[in-house]
């Protein structure tokens, strides 16, 4: 990445703020090091010159002196103003311990010969690559520490009476590794900067891309979680349009259907209406055989009217308008038609919120429910029961403005290979003359008209279980 694109207003300001961090981290260390290395350099004072007692003992005080300063410097550089101002204060750390050591050359026997010039060399190198000085930080500590050490020779010649030419050897010798060694830390520095300031800033556009690419991988994530929902709801919308032209078409059937039907079933009423009023001239041996057949023959008529009536009502769906109407009472009727099913075979559990009210024809819904109920009882008739109770559960609840009415039972369910055909008309799984498989599709057009959803959810010999879904709003 080119070094301009890099080299930033955002970069510069979060390099900065890194800078402060890490080098606030480095003073800890470089403390530490110039508080444990300052009373250490007694070894050295009792080796040059401990034959000056008086002179190491001041040595040795003047640097626990200067070991105590650095710790109170420590301290300050942990204060707010210490945060503000930490480059200065690496300027001045770095004075403390060469400012003793230049005393230390001025007031030994040696003067400009003394080794602690060594000393000088040592604090410019381990301050400069601790504290990560910048190249006019490195020449300003390279040029204090040339002047030091200047000041300490000359002031140690002109109190012994000596004159600069006296200096020349030792002195020129110190001067040039001290230059030396400014130098080196000096162009240290400067590269030494530009190599972390670089790393610094490929590392951030790094993080920067990274950041920018999981926020983009969650948009992505988040749309695809909204694509794969839509996707299921035009499924859904697919499905029950399908459902919904199944159910057209089956009206549509129907209506000529009972039109041809109802013709003749009229003549046969009107037929056994006649040979009931003629049936007082059939021989008295002949009379039971007559009845009983006329009877059969009623019967048959009958169950024919019923289909009719429910296909009329296929037919019509919308002949009746939509009302509040209490799920409670609902519930209540639908269980009262069906008491006779119930009755010492099934227990039934109500579990309804108070007042939960649901836009729908009455009568409609309560034909639901019923065939809910009957179809709940025989699953639970077909199956064999041990410690478990027959039972049918009927709960209600309210989420997000919406009703839903549950209709459950712990009989047969229903078989995977037959739920995408529960609701088609006249499918069903019952023996022949149990039933015509127009309950559900009925049911599933009741439901429709009210502008809501009926699901199942079902395991084959554990349970079964019919949602209906009315929506809060038209």
């Amino acid at each position: 990445m080119p070094s301009h694109v890099l080299d930033t207003q955002e970069v510069r300001q979060a390099w900065a703020r890194h800078d402060r961090d890490v080098t606030i981290s480095n003073f800890k260390v470089a403390c530490t090091i110039g508080a444990l290395t300052m009373p250490a350099g007694v070894v050295l004072d009792k080796a040059m010159y401990g034959n000056f007692p008086g002179l190491a003992t001041q040595f040795f005080q003047l640097r626990m002196i200067c070991a105590a300063l650095i710790l109170l410097f420590l301290g300050i550089l942990l204060t707010p103003f210490g945060h503000k101002h930490y480059r200065f204060l690496g300027v001045t750390l770095f004075m403390l311990p060469a400012t003793f050591i230049a005393w230390m050359i001025y007031k030994s026997p040696d003067g400009a010969a003394s080794p602690y010039y060594a000393g000088l060399n040592l604090v410019m190198l381990v301050l400069a690559f601790v504290l990560h000085w910048t190249f006019w930080e490195s020449f300003t500590a390279a040029s204090l520490v040339l002047l030091l050490y200047i000041g300490a020779s000359v002031a140690h010649a002109g109190t012994h009476g000596l004159v600069l030419s006296g200096l020349r050897g030792d002195f020129i010798n110190n001067i040039y590794f001290l230059v030396l060694t400014g130098v080196i830390v000096m162009v240290g520095s400067y590269f030494h900067s530009r190599t972390r300031f670089r790393e610094f800033a490929f590392r951030y556009e790094l993080d920067k891309n990274k950041q920018a690419l999981e926020q983009t991988n969650q948009k992505l994530d988040h749309q695809n979680k909204e694509l794969a929902d839509t996707i299921q709801k035009l499924t859904e919308a697919e499905s029950q349009l399908v459902q919904s032209e199944k159910m057209a078409s089956l009206g549509r059937m129907s209506a000529g259907i009972i039109h041809e039907i109802n013709n003749p079933l009229n003549f046969a009423t009107t037929g056994i209406f006649t040979l009931k009023k003629k049936g007082k001239h059939v021989a008295s041996e002949q009379r039971e055989e007559y009845d009983e057949i006329l009877k059969d023959v009623e019967e048959g008529i009958t169950r024919v009217k019923n289909i009719v009536s429910d296909l009329r009502l296929f037919t019509h769906p919308d002949s009746e308008g939509r009302d509040e109407v209490d799920v409670l009472e609902v519930v209540t009727s639908a269980l009262r038609f069906v008491s006779n099913d119930l009755k010492d075979k099934v227990a039934v559990e109500v579990k309804l919120p108070e007042h939960q009210i649901v836009r729908a024809n009455k009568n409609k819904l309560i034909h639901v429910l019923v065939n809910l109920i009957e179809n709940s009882v025989d699953a639970i008739q077909a199956k064999s029961f041990n410690e478990e109770k027959p039972s049918i559960w009927i709960e209600g609840r309210t989420e997000n403005g919406a009703n839903y009415l549950v209709v459950r039972d712990n009989g047969m369910g229903i078989e995977s290979q037959y739920l995408d055909k529960i609701f088609d008309p006249f499918f069903t799984t019952k023996d022949v003359g149990q039933g015509m498989g127009l309950g559900l599709s009925i049911s599933y057009r009741i439901i429709q008209e009210s502008r809501g959803k009926i699901s199942v959810r079902t395991e084959p010999g554990k349970f079964c279980e019919f949602t209906l879904e009315f929506p809060a709003k038209e």
